[in-house]
């Protein structure tokens, strides 16, 4: 090769298209089987040249004339011209000869298939190959022939060479076979990869000669040398399969004694690819002919060559390309086995193993483009409900093909005659013979019970096992036992609110940092630990507080940690879940009278989240503890996550999202419904998931009822009835409620919005009308006329700020009266989730970051008992100790 030492500048040539072997002499060849002629080849009119001083590529114009510099002295070596033919008529012309068909192609198989500029074939690079050592290694074989690693060294990812011997020639691919690595040549021998003992990698080369076995027909006592083409290491990576230059199969089965095993050929065909090694059986392999044939090796059996044919009256046949493929498992059904395999028109095809049946499907491609590879991300099928296939074309582009799971939700369905089957219709129905009967078969869907996952009525211990035989359902609260009818639809509710938020950007919505910020903050400041007498508070600045009644005296105490915290997601088992400022899951875990801290996101699988469950359970209400105990969160990718807790086995599950939207928050979580949890999208509608059966479901919802993204509130009307709402924030700020009845089904009911001034209200039904009800928000003042009508003494106001009464109880409206009066204190309710701490008291946040407790005096009446400092309140309302 000469080498130009150019002045100045370089020359690059840029392969816009993949054109035919062109000569000196003509732009086009007369035959593409003609021999490669060695002389230089000019193949494209474009070229450029890099200025030092401007340190850019600037396009240059032909002709341009090739300089050679030495010692100062530069002279004209060679001229590039330009091209004497329009590159279209070399395309018109190598068409002509493309579309004589097989014919045509060259012996190396790299066909070009010439397309118009947007749409052109890339050359086939052999040798590229890409081999996983470990999670921090990956070897390369490059288009020159050489062998690299990129590996991670703990600090940053860097390349180190691997090369073959200059006499072995350039390398093909590489393999990792029981941690032995060994090399191919593109001459066909193999290297292993040794440790000298000067500590250095050396290369050597590895045996390829066998012994005729017994799989073969013939006998030969000696060794039968042979080159090998390609290779693929089976499924648990102990043992390799190859196939020759001269079309057999070969094992490679022992590494240290180097031992093979010869296999031979299917009668009648030849190995051109090895699709599968070893996945479905240590002993079976799947090999594609060079006529583009499948044939299943399986040294057990008898015999060991089997031929795919293709079904009887199938439209076409199928011609296999010679490359590897995919195996998925347990996707269609138990026991199912699918190999995905690439046609030579470039198109996907599958050969399902299903209930001991071999079936042949075609996937098809995308539209203009031909596949050319393919490869599997490694998932556990039996729990994600997408299987992602990715491809390279023809082309240089990469595709992913998605294989959703089929859906099973776990309910049941009977196909019936009209008006003869279904849930009204006993097994003795009487029909009359004079009624003309009209065989038209339906179908009639039956819900599944809550213990699979859903809401029909069901036999429970509360309810007594006679409530399935009597058949009474939600008799206490007026409803009989007939079922509705479901063919008839549901109701849509017709006054549905504006939709005068519909046209908001949500990209502004979810800038990350922002919703990090506000939505946490907002939704999840809070959370009880203990009913009645512990509660955890998150400051502004980030600090963890809890408020512990111990001793007759409630006391703060710090839980300290490097990270400062952004919201409380939730408890479990005296155990505290938090999130951070960078979205991590921290665990305040209390084991005995130990409190350690355990970084949840840190563990396997672990996630980054933004959002938790909105309650941990109902006040009043026993926990029912099970081994599959978990709480679920929100991923910062808007999939949800399911964290185990139960006997602190802590494990992590991708439950994914709903089709086309991200999950803003959770809902409910198993308040409503045991095994479901219910979210609300990105894009404002309501969605729910299956734990048991792992299914999403997108609940009707008209599309002018746009859902906030907010935390809901579950409530059911007994233990003994399913009846019962789920009550969510509209966009715009109104009160919407999901309602379910047994007779009705599924039904929205929108409650509009009080004014928003920074009071509390309550929205309660009133001889079946529904009102709101303020209960503004506290203040001394307020809270001394309460006191006056409780006891009956007339305090006089200056009195009682003056501290001349030395009583906790003065002290503490004297703390209050004082805060009132400081320009710091603003005691209006803050836009902050309050939460439940007993069945009747309520713990809110005021604007000036105190809290304040509303406790019920009976049905309908609320107070508020006090007013709560915090440790980084400027207003400090009751004595309170503190404990750092």
């Amino acid at each position: 090769m000469v080498e130009f030492h150019l002045n100045l500048f370089m020359l690059v040539v840029i392969w816009f298209s993949l054109l035919v072997v062109l000569d000196s002499s003509s732009c086009c060849p007369h035959h593409l089987n003609q021999k490669i002629s060695q002389t230089f080849e000019k193949k494209t009119d474009r070229f450029w040249e890099y200025d030092k001083e401007s340190n850019r590529w600037i396009e240059v114009d032909l002709p341009f004339d090739l300089v050679s510099c030495v010692n100062g002295i530069c002279t004209k070596v060679s001229l590039i011209d330009q091209t004497p033919k329009k590159k279209e008529e070399c395309f018109e012309q190598q068409n002509v000869v493309l579309e004589q068909g097989e014919n045509s192609k060259s012996k190396s198989g790299n066909r070009a298939e010439l397309e118009d500029d947007s749409n052109v074939n890339l050359d086939i690079r052999k040798r590229i190959s890409l081999t996983k050592m470990s999670e921090a290694s990956i070897w390369v074989t490059g288009e020159s022939g050489s062998i690299y690693e990129r590996f991670w060294n703990g600090v940053l990812w860097v390349i180190a060479p691997h090369d073959l011997p200059v006499s072995a020639g350039p390398a093909v691919s590489v393999f990792l076979i029981n941690q032995t690595i060994l090399a191919l040549s593109e001459a066909g021998n193999l290297y292993q990869l040794y440790l000298s003992e000067t500590s250095q990698l050396v290369w050597t080369e590895f045996s390829t000669t066998y012994q005729m076995s017994t799989h073969s027909r013939e006998a030969d006592s000696t060794s039968t040398p042979f080159q090998i083409k390609n290779g693929v290491v089976s499924y648990d990576g102990g043992v390799a399969f190859f196939h020759t230059m001269n079309g057999s199969l070969v094992e490679l089965r022992e590494i240290e004694s180097q031992r093979w095993i010869y296999h031979g050929h299917p009668p009648g065909g030849d190995v051109a690819a090895i699709a599968d090694a070893a996945s479905i059986r240590p002993d079976v392999v799947f090999i594609v002919s060079s006529t583009g044939k499948l044939y299943e090796f399986d040294g057990s059996s008898n015999p060991s060559w089997k031929k795919h044919l293709h079904s009887k009256g199938s439209i076409e046949e199928i011609l296999l390309a010679p490359s590897k493929g995919s195996i998925l498992y347990d996707f269609y059904g138990a026991h199912s086995i699918s190999l995905f395999l690439l046609a030579k028109t470039g198109k996907l095809v599958e050969r399902r193993l299903y209930q001991r049946k071999w079936r042949w499907i075609i996937h098809g491609g995308p539209k203009e483009h031909r596949l050319t590879s393919i490869a599997a991300i490694e998932q556990d099928v039996t729990t994600d409900k997408i299987f992602s296939l990715f491809f390279a074309t023809a082309n240089g582009s990469a595709f992913e093909y998605r294989l959703p799971k089929k859906s099973d939700d776990g309910r049941l369905s009977e196909l019936h005659l009209s008006g003869i089957g279904g849930e009204g219709s006993g097994p003795t129905q009487i029909i009359s013979a004079r009624r003309k009967t009209a065989f038209k078969y339906e179908w009639s869907i039956l819900d599944a019970p809550e213990t699979e996952g859903w809401n029909t009525e069901y036999c429970m211990e509360e309810r007594g096992p006679s409530n399935c035989i009597n058949g009474m359902r939600d008799e206490a609260n007026g409803f009989g036992s007939k079922r509705p009818n479901r063919r008839k639809g549901v109701q849509t509710h017709n006054s549905y609110l504006a939709p005068s938020t519909l046209h908001s950007s949500t990209d502004k919505l979810w800038d990350q940092n922002e919703f990090l910020t506000n939505g946490i903050n907002n939704n999840f400041r809070m959370r009880v630990m203990q009913e009645g007498r512990s509660y955890f508070f998150i400051t502004e600045n980030g600090s963890t507080f809890e408020c512990l009644y111990a001793d007759n005296l409630w006391l703060w105490l710090r839980h300290e940690h490097t990270s400062m915290m952004k919201g409380l997601l939730g408890n479990y088992n005296g155990s505290l879940f938090l999130v951070d400022t960078h979205g991590n899951l921290l665990i305040r875990d209390r084991n005995e009278n130990e409190l350690t801290w355990i970084n949840g996101t840190a563990l396997r699988k672990g996630r980054q989240i933004v959002g938790g469950p909105p309650w941990d359970r109902i006040p009043g209400k026993a926990r029912k503890v099970t081994a599959e105990d978990a709480l679920f969160f929100v991923s910062k990718n808007g999939r949800l996550v399911q964290f185990t807790v139960a006997l602190r086995k802590f494990k992590w599950k991708d439950c994914r999202k709903p089709p086309n939207t991200k999950i803003a928050y959770i809902v409910d979580q198993e308040m409503f419904r045991d095994n479901i949890v219910f979210a609300v999208g990105r894009n404002g509608r309501l969605y729910q998931y299956n734990k048991v059966t792992e299914l999403w479901h997108e609940h009707l919802q008209s599309p002018h009822l746009i859902l906030s993204t907010l935390p809901g509130t579950a409530m059911r009307q007994s233990s003994q009835t399913l009846a019962g709402s789920i009550f969510m924030v509209a966009q715009d700020g109104g009160l919407v409620e999901y309602q379910w009845r047994t007779l009705e089904g599924w039904n929205w009911i929108e409650h509009g919005t009080p004014y928003k001034d920074g009071k509390v209200y309550l929205r309660y039904m009133d001889q079946r009308t529904w009102k709101w009800k303020s209960y503004g928000f506290p203040s001394v003042k307020n809270m001394i006329v309460d006191n006056q009508k409780t006891t009956g003494k007339q305090d006089d106001s200056n009195e009682i700020c003056s501290g001349e009464d030395t009583t906790d109880d003065n002290n503490e409206r004297n703390a209050q009266c004082f805060n009132d009066q400081n320009r710091n204190c603003d005691s209006k309710v803050a836009s902050i989730r309050p939460i439940p701490f007993s069945e009747d008291a309520l713990i809110f946040e005021l604007r000036d970051g105190r809290l304040a407790e509303l406790r019920r005096a009976d049905d309908l009446q609320w107070e508020w008992l006090h007013i709560i400092g915090t440790p980084t309140s400027l207003c400090f309302s009751i004595h309170w100790s503190m404990i750092l």
